[in-house]
């Protein structure tokens, strides 16, 4: 498999792009999935949800002061 940066990936191989997806490699072709889960059931005019794409997971955050965490209901993918 080739992918999309042009690197070939062996039959079975498995790796994680650099914008948070994880991909395999089989016979059929590469899958993609994204690794990570989105945040849902925050008060959107509060708060926001930051992307870090260090370590591929959402914060909720006060747009006011981004210090405070924000609760939230679930996770969806």
């Amino acid at each position: 498999c080739r992918d999309s940066d042009g690197v070939l990936r062996e039959f079975g191989s498995r790796w994680r792009r650099a914008d948070c997806y994880d991909c395999s490699c089989s016979r059929k072709g590469i899958g993609c999935c994204a690794g990570f889960g989105t945040p849902v059931g925050f008060n959107e005019e509060k708060c926001e949800k930051v992307f870090n794409k260090k370590t591929c997971t959402y914060k909720v955050v006060e747009k006011e002061d981004p210090s405070k965490e924000c609760p939230f209901s679930g996770m969806v993918a």
